[in-house]
Formats: structure tokens, C-alpha cells, sequence
């Protein structure tokens, strides 16, 4: 068996471009931000007196929420760009 090895060729790989993965990433963090904005603005409209745990609770749980929302849209929209790209003969 005789092995060639070609420079230029890549190996098939499901990873998305490194591009494609910190646009995702940088999606993911200010829908994380967004999310913890909305938290925090939705506590502090209704609570009266001290409110600094219950905004602490709303900031978090509005940017976790959001964060793992927004990934899931993300892993489904690069699954989606590599399958066009497959089927479009691009590599």
C-alpha cells in the first residue's frame, strides 16, 4: 500500500470556520448581556425597599435564560451553513 500525502488537502472535518465559531461565540455573550438587562430592569420596575438580592437573582437568571436560548439557535444555524455547504460541493 503505498500512502500519498497531499499538502493542500484538508481532512474532513464537522467543524465549522474558526470565523463562524467566534461569531457564535460573540452572539452567545450579548444575548447573555441583553438577557441580564432585561432580568435585572424587569425586578427592579416591580420591587419597592431593598432590592438587591432579587435584581441579583433577575440579572442572573435573565442572562443564563438568554445565553442558553441563543445557543441553541446557534447550533442550529452552523449545522445548517455546514449542510448547505455540502451540499453545494463547497468545502
Amino acid at each position: 500500500m503505498i500512502a500519498t500525502h497531499d499538502s493542500d488537502a484538508r481532512a474532513l472535518s464537522a467543524l465549522p470556520s474558526v470565523g463562524a465559531r467566534v461569531t457564535a461565540f460573540i452572539g452567545i455573550l450579548i444575548a447573555g448581556f441583553a438577557g441580564a438587562l432585561i432580568g435585572f430592569s424587569l425586578i427592579d420596575l416591580q420591587c419597592q425597599g431593598s432590592c438587591d438580592v432579587p435584581n441579583s437573582i433577575g440579572l442572573v437568571s435573565g442572562a443564563v435564560i438568554s445565553a442558553a436560548g441563543m445557543s441553541v439557535v446557534v447550533v442550529l444555524v452552523l449545522r445548517a451553513v455546514g449542510e448547505w455547504r455540502e451540499l453545494d460541493g463547497h468545502k
